[in-house]
């Protein structure tokens, strides 16, 4: 593995490419598993495919890791006496700071928000009347605490027999990506989620999981491959470009994850390849080795650092030990589930230390998710994404998918 020097030294115009706008998929195909497929392998061949060949094309007994988390109505439009409209954008919960305690909120919660158009929205609470589940409300939200980076928000509302859940889910849109450059539709309500999504929280889909059908699903099954499940909040900043010449000056995102107990369990035990369903399986899988490393060393696991990979005093365990110290930490404190965040940064030179393959979607140029593509194929991504262009591959979230072993 490089020392985190030499990755912080990566310049990020290294990976650039001219991406046409006719070549970002606006909406997703009528059927979602007939998208294309590019497959490579660890010799590097690549061949063409469509997506519901996937369960023929998956390593024998390998271990289909995906995330089940749902995208919630996020973005909420409020409107001031004046006319002005005022755009909040809820980030993650601040109090309650756990994301189901916060949906089940009634009275009030705060979150981190964005704010858009927050010079007309100076002082004062902002107020939408709503009909949740046939009680008539009044919204309120006000602002507590200005940042750059984002507000603090308190949303309160007049009937206690109405969650939080259920407000959003009324009145919120889905945050669809800014690169579409078109307006939420109707359909972006099912099209932006994946058939397995059920835990709420993410302000964007794991997009590499909405190829999935029930008959992929049922395919999958069928020839014995485990499918399990684990969570990562996907935030707003996966979509923040690498605005920094090196790697090393761009701040990564902290993102909540939560993984079973069971689920860890078999994964230490596992000789089974891990194919991993888009990259924030990746990121919570290797981040569970990492929160492993941490536990050996008595650290709390609040969070893994952006460059602790990559640090001098990390102690490199095998897979199997890290994981054996992450259950040891979760039994000695009585827990069955691990709930943590993670800033790790994926960039060549990193060492994969559980995932061996992935499902994935064409990313955009000097993104953090070309990076770790990048990590993965050795710095092969170039090349396949020439081919994908050259091949009428679709790009970005409702595009074609890959399959990387």
């Amino acid at each position: 593995m490089q020392i985190g020097s030499d990755i912080k030294s990566i310049e990020i115009s290294e990976f650039n490419y001219e991406l046409p706008d006719s070549r970002i998929a606006r909406h997703p195909l009528p059927d979602r598993d007939r998208c294309k497929l590019l497959v490579r392998r660890r010799d590097g061949s690549m061949t063409d495919h469509l997506f519901y060949e996937l369960p023929d094309l998956l390593p024998a007994g390998a271990m289909l890791v995906y995330n089940n988390t749902r995208v919630i109505n996020a973005r909420l439009r409020f409107r001031k006496a004046s006319g002005a409209l005022i755009e909040i954008f809820c980030l993650e919960p601040d109090a309650p700071r756990d994301y189901a305690q916060s949906f089940a909120s009634t009275v009030r919660c705060s979150w981190t928000c964005f704010v858009g158009n927050s010079k007309r929205w100076k002082e004062g609470s902002l107020e939408m009347p709503l009909t949740v589940d046939g009680h008539d409300i009044i919204l309120s939200a006000t602002r507590l605490l200005k940042a750059d980076t984002g507000s603090i928000v308190e949303f309160s509302w007049d009937c206690p027999e109405v969650t939080f859940s259920k407000i959003i889910e009324t009145a919120g849109e889905i945050p669809i990506p800014p690169y579409l450059n078109r307006n939420t539709e109707s359909s972006d309500t099912t099209d932006y989620q994946t058939v397995f999504s059920r835990i709420e929280g993410s302000v964007a889909a794991p997009t590499a999981g909405l190829h999935f059908t029930p008959g992929v699903l049922a395919e999958i099954d069928s020839r014995g491959i485990d499918r399990l499940e684990v969570t990562l909040h996907v935030g707003a900043g996966t979509f923040q470009p690498v605005k920094s010449e090196t790697i090393g000056e761009h701040p990564m995102h902290s993102e909540f994850i939560a993984v079973d107990r069971d689920v860890i369990s078999r994964i230490a035990l596992s000789q089974s390849p891990v194919i991993a369903v888009g990259t924030t399986s990746v990121r919570t899988l290797e981040s569970l080795y990492h929160l492993g490393c941490m536990a050996s060393r008595g650290m709390e696991l609040d969070e893994v650092g952006q460059w602790y990979p990559y640090s001098e005093d990390h102690p490199r365990l095998s897979r199997r030990q890290a994981m054996e110290a992450l259950l040891d930490y979760l039994d000695a404190r009585g827990l069955r589930t691990l709930v943590a965040s993670t800033r790790i940064i994926i960039a060549p030179g990193y060492e994969f230390k559980v995932v061996g393959g992935m499902v994935t979607n064409f990313h955009q140029p000097q993104s953090t998710l070309l990076l770790l593509v990048s990590a993965f194929t050795d710095g092969d991504w170039r090349r396949m994404y020439d081919h994908a262009m050259a091949s009428g591959y679709r790009f970005l979230s409702y595009g074609d998918a890959q399959l990387l072993l």
